[in-house]
């Protein structure tokens, strides 16, 4: 009886790691499937057109003055429009779309804490009557890059390009710039045609006008 109950324990074990085996092989598949067809949908018409909506909602919101001679900041703030429209598209599905849906408020709370240092710091030099002399500081994270393999900087510079994806390993990091290329390729697109609209209305509406009675 014994060697029976021993001899049936590595039949089980077999079982449950063939099973745990199909599971996992399963898992993957259904993640690769769904990578696929998160990639694909950024080549959709439909795709576009929903993007081309929130894009236009969005760049309502800008406010631009032609007269202004500030053009690098209005078209930094455009930018900043299409990209959270982009964002919004991806429902903050992927990493990259969570980063830049959060990047506004954590941009916000760091000029907060940074005006509230400077004020602490004038205050502190006021009542000692002293100013210390700031010394150059050397990045750890330089001296730690230069020293790095070709493919380690490289991937350190793909996660630094793809929005969230800093300190993410390299399978993550493979995965959300794949997804983040294809939505940038959509924008493009979208945008190219939104422009090539607006163009090409501007330039009926001038026609109009001078193709109009003469007295």
């Amino acid at each position: 009886m014994a060697s029976a109950l021993i001899s049936n324990h590595p039949v089980t074990n077999s079982n449950s790691d063939r099973s745990k085996r199909k599971k996992k092989k399963k898992s993957q598949a259904q993640s690769q499937e769904s990578q696929n067809q998160g990639h694909a949908k950024w080549k959709t018409e439909a795709q576009r057109q929903i993007y081309c909506s929130k894009l236009i909602q969005a760049l309502s919101q800008v406010r631009l003055n032609p007269s202004s001679p500030s053009a690098p900041r209005q078209g930094r703030a455009v930018r900043e429009a299409a990209d959270r429209a982009l964002a919004v598209s991806a429902k903050g599905r992927t990493r990259w779309s969570r980063a830049i849906l959060t990047s506004r408020i954590k941009l916000k709370f760091r000029k907060q804490h940074k005006r509230q240092r400077v004020v602490a710091a004038a205050t502190a030099s006021m009542a000692t009557g002293t100013s210390r002399s700031k010394k150059p500081r050397v990045s750890v994270l330089r001296l730690k890059g230069k020293s790095l393999p070709a493919v380690q900087r490289k991937v350190r510079l793909l996660g630094r390009l793809v929005p969230g994806c800093r300190k993410q390993p390299l399978p993550v990091i493979l995965e959300e710039a794949t997804d983040y290329i294809a939505a940038l390729e959509m924008q493009v697109r979208a945008m190219s045609a939104l422009a090539e609209l607006l163009s090409g209305s501007s330039s009926s509406s001038g026609a109009g006008s001078s193709s109009g009675p003469t007295s």
